[in-house]
């Protein structure tokens, strides 16, 4: 820029496009481009240092007494900075003296703050603050520079940061010997210290920063920074090094004898005694270019976020093509993981990066293009492009053990970076296609013409998808990639949840990789979340099965978890769930009516279906019904499961019929069901039911159900005469007097008893009566007459025998009829002398046989005669309580009459308000409002005028 300058150079500086050079005679020389010859840069800033010749435009003469040491700009404000033998501040353009600080004569160094417009600078040893503050060092400061809040000094020994405010010192480090001690502020906040050839990185406070070490060829004279490099002047060159981590040197120009090295708005200026170049930085985009080309994927990155703003997306293309090499060229050097996160940052398709992984198989769509090449891809780098996996890594032979190791671990670790990276793709991804899904419900739920006109293809978990749903196909082939790729390194827990939450795998090819793979669980997963509901089921059957007979996944696939599976569907497809229910219900019944019930599917529906498909099933459905919840079966399904179990008695009557081999008093465990089920339940018919009974056998059941029917005397009869158990008689009437004590006097309800005692009494004609009942009712064809006739029958042979004080001698007689040799005399008094309390006495005693003696009647007339006299003698004394109580009324009564009423001078009439005096007086019934005779006479009869002129009127 200047050659030959005829006086030695001190100082120089920067202005805009001019140099100012500050020359040992104390004069200042300003520089301008010379306009004569042709420019050499580009258009730049008008303010900016040129490419070409400088020509001298000006001399101020005595700019300064003694030699510049240095000068700075402060284009801010507008001023020139100079340091000789004081420091001055002079103002732009004209560089006319504004003011010198004389309190700095002897200063070698001052640092300026342009935020705070604060200067600092070093007299010996002492640092001075322009405020003005004044502060001690232990040396002399040969650099220095703000840092932060503080000031960062090197003196000549060591390096200390000053407290600006109070002064306090604490010591960094040493700065050595051989060179002099150079702090360099950088962008960042955080200092380079110069030892000998180091230059040691550290924070606003002195402390250290890991890894920070640059080392230069040699101990530098001055250092500048301008991003992304660090440029430091020594004696016989000019070193550039990358300002990142591990600090490369990027050039290195010759320039000998140069002393002074500046920074200014576009270019780096140094210069010697009589000259000073100009350091133009190659544009950006070239240095990007040269970079990627030389495998310099990091600098041409870090060069990226130099360019200008306006430049944005041509910064974001070149960005994502350097990050698409880089990641290739890490790829193809076994850096997985770091390449995967270049890849991430390219922003490049996803099937971009399946395409180099042959082994993961795609969904088809129609609506993801191939990936395109990067356009500044030279032809051998594009065929990276398509290398897979193995053709990226060499193929091991069979007898080589060990490369066929290194292969295998290789191949995994390439899937794990893949998972890595499609996990970290996976969120937005999966995010936008859902919320698309969400769109299209929406606009299905409001009837949007356009939507429901849309051509849609099924998907069974999503709903109605559009053929151009970019968005969903994208999530599919992620997803499905990466179960493949947890599958391959062996991690099938991971599979497992991915396929828990929401995911947009294909359904094909990973089925058919799970089924291979035996990842039941997940397979399980894969059919529920796409609504696969039955193809579960299968599954799950089929596992339970394999589970029951070798006793593997028992504890997984069994009856449990098919029924777990089935109790969200019980809503949605309830014949789905009857379908598959049969095995649970043979296994776990309760289960599986739990499920029913829960689920509430109609009981109706359940017991068709059994009936249709597991008949045998069907009754015992009926039963858990029962017994969990009576009130959920109908009477038609009460009805229907008494007659399954009366045909399965039937059966097993006629068997052993057929062996005589019948024995009343036989109980199978269907039977006892039966008999437990006629006793429990009401819902059923027991008209229609007493037809499907043999005439000869299964006397209890008869019993039973005549029961139900109210034909207590033929039940009685029954347990009597045929099953020949007094015992089963007497809980009969227990359990009918205990459940009508409740609802019906208790005289009615005891007649039972003298029921029971009168078939004791005439056991003959009580036999003749049912046998010629039951006749009636198995040889009537129609079942509706059957009904009328039995019933008539049975209600004219009980009513000629009720118990009572009308038919008394009747009853008697015939009892005399049938003669004494016949009476079950020892059921007589077992009965009375266990239901004493429940008989009517007097009436038990005019049925019994004259002859029967006092003495067997002990048992019966003891406690019925000791409770009369109780409730005699109880009633006595109730009646007497009673009685006193009467008179303690009355007497409270008339204590209450004698009323007292004194009358003083005092006294006035509540009507006149006269006083009363010796005058006839009136109490109202308050007993302290008085009144005149007179007036409270006159008072009433005017009462009764009113109301009579008030009845005349209406």
């Amino acid at each position: 820029l200047i050659n030959n300058c005829p006086t030695k150079i001190d100082a120089v500086e920067s202005y805009g496009s001019k140099l100012l050079v500050g020359c040992s005679d104390g004069s200042l020389r300003i520089y301008g481009p010379d306009s004569s010859i042709a420019d050499q840069s580009p258009p730049f800033d008008s303010l900016a240092l040129r490419k070409k010749p400088y020509a001298l435009e000006r001399t101020v003469a005595w700019f300064s007494k003694k030699a510049l040491l240095s000068m700075k700009v402060l284009e801010s404000r507008g001023l020139l900075l100079s340091l000789s033998e004081s420091i001055a501040f002079h103002r732009l353009p004209n560089f006319e003296t504004i003011v010198v600080i004389a309190k700095a004569k002897g200063a070698n160094v001052y640092s300026w703050d342009d935020r705070r417009g604060f200067l600092c600078f070093a007299r010996q040893k002492r640092v001075c603050i322009f405020r003005h503050d004044e502060f001690g060092v232990p040396d002399t400061v040969k650099s220095i520079s703000w840092s932060g809040e503080n000031i960062c000094v090197g003196a000549r020994t060591d390096y200390m940061i000053l407290n600006a405010t109070n002064g306090a010192l604490s010591e960094v480090f040493s700065s050595g010997k051989i060179a002099p001690p150079l702090v360099v502020p950088l962008p960042s906040g955080e200092l380079i210290l110069g030892k000998e050839n180091i230059g040691v990185l550290v924070d606003q406070n002195g402390k250290l920063v890991q890894a920070g070490r640059i080392c230069w060829s040699e101990a530098p004279i001055a250092v500048v920074i301008q991003k992304p490099y660090a440029i430091a002047l020594s004696p016989r060159r000019v070193e550039i090094r990358s300002l990142r981590v591990p600090y490369p040197l990027i050039q290195t120009i010759v320039l000998h004898d140069a002393c002074h090295l500046i920074k200014s708005n576009n270019a780096i200026v140094v210069a010697s005694n009589n000259s000073v170049y100009g350091l133009f930085p190659v544009p950006p985009g070239a240095q990007i270019v040269q970079l990627t080309a030389s495998g310099e994927f990091e600098e041409a990155l870090a060069l990226c976020k130099l360019l200008p703003p306006k430049d944005a997306d041509l910064r974001a293309a070149r960005e994502r093509s350097i990050h698409t090499r880089y990641a290739h060229y890490l790829f193809e050097n076994g850096c997985y993981e770091e390449a995967m996160e270049h890849f991430l940052a390219s922003q490049v398709d996803i099937t971009y990066v399946l395409s180099l992984y042959p082994s993961i198989v795609l969904p088809k769509t129609t609506t993801i293009p191939k990936p395109e090449k990067l356009m500044d891809l030279s032809p051998d780098d594009s065929s990276g492009l398509s290398d897979d996996l193995e053709t990226l890594l060499p193929q091991p032979s069979e007898s080589d053990e060990n490369a066929a190791f290194e292969f295998k671990k290789t191949s995994h670790n390439t899937l794990m970076a893949l998972i890595k990276y499609l996990q970290k793709k996976g969120y937005n991804i999966v995010e936008k296609a859902a919320a698309e899904g969400m769109e299209e419900v929406v606009l299905d739920a409001i009837g949007d013409n356009f939507t429901s006109a849309r051509s849609k293809k099924s998907n069974k978990r999503h709903g109605n998808v559009p053929i151009n749903s970019a968005a969903r196909d994208m999530a599919a082939i992620l997803d499905t990639a990466l179960l493949q790729a947890l599958l391959l390194t062996g991690q099938p827990s991971a599979a497992l949840e991915l396929l828990n939450g929401l995911n947009y795998c294909d359904v094909k090819i990973c089925e058919e990789l799970l089924q291979n793979g035996n990842h039941y669980a997940a397979l399980l997963e894969l059919y529920k979340s796409n609504s696969m509901h039955r193809e579960s089921l299968k599954l799950l059957h089929q596992l339970a099965e394999e589970s029951k007979r070798n006793q593997s996944h028992a504890w997984e696939f069994g009856p449990e978890a098919i029924i777990e599976y089935l109790k969200p569907l019980c809503g949605t497809d309830p014949m789905l769930v009857l379908e598959f229910s049969l095995f649970v219900l043979e296994n776990r019944p309760t289960q599986t009516i739990e499920l029913f019930l829960s689920g509430n599917i109609p009981a109706d529906m359940v017991n068709a279906y059994l009936k249709q498909h597991a008949p045998n099933m069907q009754g015992r459905y009926l039963e858990l019904m029962l017994a969990m919840n009576e009130n959920r079966i109908s009477a038609n399904l009460q009805n229907e499961m008494v007659q399954i179990s009366l045909s399965e008695v039937r059966e097993w009557y006629s068997e052993l019929s057929a062996q005589q081999m019948w024995d009343e008093k036989a109980y199978s465990p269907t039977r006892k069901k039966l008999l437990s089920a006629l006793e429990s339940i009401s819902g059923y018919n027991p008209e229609a039911l007493l037809e499907h009974l043999p005439p000869d056998a299964l006397f209890e059941e008869r019993a039973i159900l005549f029961g139900k029917m109210n034909q207590h005397e033929l039940a009685l009869s029954l347990y009597v005469h045929k099953l020949h158990v007094p015992e089963l008689a007497l809980a009969y009437c227990d359990r009918v007097y205990d459940s009508a004590v409740h609802r019906l006097p208790v005289k009615s309800s005891g007649n039972l008893y003298l029921t029971l005692l009168q078939i004791y009494l005439n056991p003959r004609k009580t036999t003749k009566y049912f046998e010629n009942s039951i006749m009636n009712l198995v040889s009537s064809p129609n079942p509706s007459t059957q009904k009328v006739s039995s019933v008539a029958s049975l209600k004219s042979k009980v009513g000629r025998k009720e118990i009572g004080p009308s038919n008394t001698d009747t009853t008697i007689e015939e009892s005399s009829e049938e003669g004494g040799s016949t009476i079950m005399f020892d059921q007589v008094l077992d009965l009375l002398s266990r239901r004493w309390d429940r008989i009517n006495g007097a009436y038990a005693l005019k049925i019994l046989p004259r002859e029967t003696k006092l003495q067997n009647l002990l048992p019966f007339l003891g406690p019925l005669v000791k409770k009369s006299s109780e409730a005699f003698r109880n009633s006595s004394v109730i009646k007497s309580l009673r009685q006193t109580e009467n008179l303690q009324v009355k007497d409270e009564l008339y204590n209450q009459r004698k009323a007292t009423v004194k009358i003083s001078r005092d006294s006035t009439c509540s009507l006149c308000d006269k006083k009363i005096g010796t005058s006839v007086f009136a109490i109202y019934p308050n007993g302290k409002t008085l009144a005149h005779f007179v007036c409270f006479r006159d008072s009433q009869n005017k009462k009764g005028v009113t109301r009579g002129s008030l009845l005349k009127k209406r």
